[in-house]
C-alpha cells in the first residue's frame, strides 16, 4: 500500500532562499542535488506526495527534470510563488495533480501554501508551508515546510501522531 507524503517551499533554483533561511547549502545546485535524494530515501517510486506551494523557481526543462526524478506520484498545490505560472504550466512540468486552491484531505485535514484562519472549535488540521522556519502555536496546525523537516517529505502517518490525540489513531 502506498504511503502520503507532505512537504513544501523547496524553492528549487533560488539562490537567496539559502540565506533567507540559513539553509546549510553552499549553492543551488548542492541544495537541489540533497534535496532530491532525501525525497527519494523517504519516498518511495508508488507514495503519493502532496507538494504544499513554492516548488521551483527554474525553467520548466529544469522544473521537469527535478520531477522527472522525484519518486512518487505528485500533487501541487500552488504556492505565492508558483502562482505566476499557469496550473497548465506546472501539469506539462511534470506535476499529476495541481490544485490553486486549498484542498481537504482525508475529511480532516486542509491542506493549503499559507496557513488558513483556523479557530478552536474548528475541528480541522491545517498542513501548510509557506513560513519556512517560523511555526504557529496548536494542534491545529502543522507546518511542511522543508526547513522543520531537514527537506525531507514528511509521512501522513507522522503527522497523525503528532496533531491526533493517542486514543483516536486506530
Amino acid at each position: 500500500m502506498a504511503d502520503v507524503f507532505f512537504i513544501s517551499d523547496h524553492h528549487f533554483g533560488h539562490k537567496h532562499i539559502i540565506d533567507f533561511e540559513s539553509r546549510p547549502f553552499g549553492s543551488t545546485e548542492e541544495m537541489t542535488e540533497t534535496m532530491i535524494a532525501k525525497w527519494n530515501a523517504a519516498v518511495g517510486k508508488d507514495d503519493v506526495v502532496f507538494h504544499l506551494g513554492d516548488f521551483s523557481f527554474l525553467n520548466k526543462e529544469k522544473t521537469s527534470a527535478i520531477l522527472g526524478r522525484l519518486n512518487g506520484t505528485k500533487t501541487l498545490i500552488m504556492g505565492n510563488h508558483d502562482r505566476g505560472r499557469s496550473r497548465t504550466w506546472w501539469l506539462d512540468a511534470g506535476f499529476e495533480q495541481v490544485s490553486e486552491y486549498p484542498i481537504v484531505y482525508g475529511g480532516f485535514f486542509l491542506l493549503s501554501h499559507e496557513p488558513m484562519y483556523m479557530n478552536k472549535h474548528m475541528p480541522y488540521v491545517n498542513i501548510h508551508g509557506h513560513i519556512h522556519g517560523q511555526k504557529y502555536e496548536g494542534n491545529q496546525y502543522f507546518n511542511v515546510s522543508v526547513e522543520h523537516w531537514d527537506y525531507t517529505p514528511v509521512s501522513f502517518g507522522e503527522i497523525k501522531k503528532r496533531v491526533v490525540p493517542s486514543e483516536e489513531h486506530g
